[in-house]
């Protein structure tokens, strides 16, 4: 972050950890930037994709966070890739369930960029945590390659009986700002792609059966139009939608033993079969005392 800032010219005195998942997210608040480093250069690819998306969200004006001017990028820092990004700070009023709804249906309706996207596919992202899963035990490395390899047929037919659309990927409240002008945006582009746009609709309900946030998919569903989980794909999404989840602590288990159980738990419930067992978000256990852009953090 500090060699980042550097390059930028900007002072890193006053940055401030908001997230440190799969990236490590830091704000410059004074600079008015965003700072987001992947993690590992196996995510490299997904820095250069969310960088053209980016560009091609303000061109056409999306409900989007922007890039910070000026800044040539991706921003190398040895191995690993950096994006620079506007700093929204966290405000009010703060984004609603109501506002998920109706930005998700516009983001859905802006049809596809002119370049190619990755079609969706959560076990091949699944799979690449797993391949760089240090912390990961034997037992838990099977079941997951095991579960990977029944789900991944299913979600390939998933996939061509559904027309392509845009997908965000990753949407829930984490994942919405507010500009100074109130207008509702979508951060985060990593795994944005083509495929079902129902799957973005099973973040906030999943979410809301693991977490225990009673309401939160109604109010999504009434403002969207669009009752995800009476859907008769919603059994393989809500699955599709818990493996990310699972998989998405696989890099921290050796950096964090509170992760490390909630991981634990999490798989001991997919194994028991138990769809009501509640969890923890592991955003709140992986960055203790750190703040998000959002009040409300995190379906992962």
């Amino acid at each position: 972050m500090r060699e980042v800032a550097a390059s930028l010219g900007v002072s890193s005195e006053d940055a401030q950890l908001l997230r440190l998942t799969n990236n490590a997210v830091f704000a410059l608040p004074r600079s008015g930037l965003v700072i987001r480093i992947a993690r590992t250069h196996r995510l490299r690819d997904r820095v250069t994709k969310v960088v053209r998306l980016a560009h091609w969200f303000a061109d056409i004006d999306a409900p989007t966070i922007r890039l910070a001017p000026g800044v040539e990028q991706p921003v190398e820092v040895g191995t690993l890739a950096a994006s620079v990004w506007e700093y929204l700070p966290p405000g009010s009023p703060t984004p609603t369930l109501e506002d998920l709804g109706h930005v998700l249906r516009e983001f859905h309706s802006l049809g596809l960029p002119p370049f190619p996207l990755p079609t969706w596919d959560p076990v091949a992202d699944a799979r690449k945590r797993l391949a760089d899963a240090d912390g990961l035990g034997g037992s838990d490395r099977d079941f997951l390659t095991q579960w990977c390899d029944r789900l991944e047929p299913q979600l390939v037919a998933l996939n061509q009986r559904t027309k392509e659309g845009l997908i965000h990927g990753d949407a829930h409240l984490s994942n919405l700002l507010k500009e100074p002008s109130g207008r509702t945006v979508l951060c985060d582009f990593d795994a944005t792609c083509v495929g079902p746009w129902q799957a973005d609709l099973a973040a906030v309900a999943v979410g809301e059966r693991r977490f225990g946030r009673t309401g939160a998919h109604e109010l999504l569903a009434a403002a969207y139009g669009h009752d995800v989980t009476s859907d008769p794909s919603w059994p393989l999404l809500r699955e599709a939608r818990e493996l990310k989840m699972i998989v998405a602590a696989v890099p921290l288990l050796t950096t964090s033993a509170e992760v490390s159980a909630e991981f634990d738990d999490r798989l001991r419930s997919i194994r028991e079969g138990n769809h009501g067992k509640h969890w923890k978000p592991f955003a709140d256990l992986a960055t203790p005392g750190s703040r998000s852009p959002c009040s409300n953090r995190g379906c992962g």
